[in-house]
């Protein structure tokens, strides 16, 4: 049988290269997750500031600058500095989610969850990447905009995921609470999706509309969409305030009643400044602050959701040795 050289077989698989002279520690493999997580809530930071300075169309085209020039131009200015530099980090979010999943292939043992999990980061980042193209080339579509958020989201529940599954074992889910509140938790993280989807619906009605020129909006009235998106925001918080006295009833680990409490803490937050931003006519400063709040109440959602469970690490099978005099019997 031919065998492959290791230098040719570095080329045919970089990954395997790797793996084969290189061994994280599993603190690495965790810093590298977290990483990624840092990353996707920066990069809907950084575009909330793109669309909040009106620099949505700094860039005109994509996936150049402009028709003539890959990069931002003098001429581009202050926005087309603020949209290139946000597609940019893009560049450093894929970093981050590489570096985990190689971080990932290469621990002993090799991590498979984690693996594939970095991968569904990575294919969601090029989506993304994609339909930011394509909401710069239809003008700021306020259903792309709003599409471009919610993938986000998405990233930002994977990552999490990820950041938490590299500090458990690859054994099945146990539960930890009983049947009843795992179900809450789920309508806690479907109530919560209705949530970001109604806030979306607010900004593609609402004022900023993420550049000078004549952007279409949605057509909705903006005073009923908040109303909407404040309705949802109440019932969240009555699903996060249930199910932190739940598990004090059933006696939950204390971790995973510290992350039902940190819930409470980010939505409490959260909801100060929206009434605030509302009450001051959404000025951009809150608006930024009140996006960097909704992922971090969907981070909080999600860790409260996956402390419901625990999987232990495997464990390889012994095999059973047979005492010499019981076979000589």
């Amino acid at each position: 049988m031919h065998k492959w050289s290791p230098t040719i077989w570095g080329v045919l698989n970089p990954l395997a290269y790797i793996a084969s002279r290189w061994t994280p520690s599993p603190r690495i493999v965790q810093r590298a997750a977290l990483a990624a997580l840092v990353m996707s809530v920066a990069i809907v930071v950084t575009g909330g500031a793109v669309r909040l300075t009106g620099s949505g169309l700094g860039c005109d085209t994509w996936p150049k600058c402009t028709d003539d020039s890959l990069i931002v131009t003098q001429a581009q200015g202050f926005h087309g500095a603020i949209e290139f530099g946000n597609r940019m980090l893009t560049y450093v979010l894929s970093a981050a989610v590489g570096w985990g999943i190689i971080a990932a292939r290469s621990a002993k043992p090799w991590r498979h969850s984690l693996t594939k999990l970095g991968w569904v980061q990575f294919a969601i980042v090029m989506s993304n990447a994609v339909l930011g193209g394509i909401t710069v080339r239809t003008g700021l579509n306020p259903y792309s905009v709003a599409g471009h958020f919610l993938l986000a989201t998405a990233l930002i529940a994977v990552t999490t995921a990820t950041w938490q599954r590299t500090r458990e074992g690859d054994g099945a889910p146990r539960p930890r609470v009983p049947g009843p509140v795992r179900k809450l938790s789920w309508a806690l993280l479907a109530t919560t999706l209705v949530l970001i989807a109604a806030g979306t619906v607010v900004t593609g009605a609402g004022p900023h509309a993420g550049d000078s020129s004549e952007i279409k909006r949605m057509p909705f009235d903006w005073d009923t969409t908040v109303h909407v998106h404040a309705a949802a925001a109440w019932l969240v918080c009555a699903l996060g305030i249930a199910m932190w006295l739940v598990l004090r009833v059933v006696d939950a680990p204390a971790d995973t009643r510290a992350r039902a409490r940190d819930l409470l803490i980010v939505l409490l937050a959260q909801g100060a400044i929206g009434y605030v931003q509302y009450a001051t006519q959404v000025p951009e400063v809150l608006v930024g602050a009140h996006m960097l709040g909704s992922c971090l109440v969907w981070i909080a959602v999600v860790r409260v959701a996956l402390s419901l469970r625990e999987r232990p690490v495997e464990q390889a099978e012994v095999p059973v040795q047979s005492d010499p005099q019981l076979s000589a019997v």
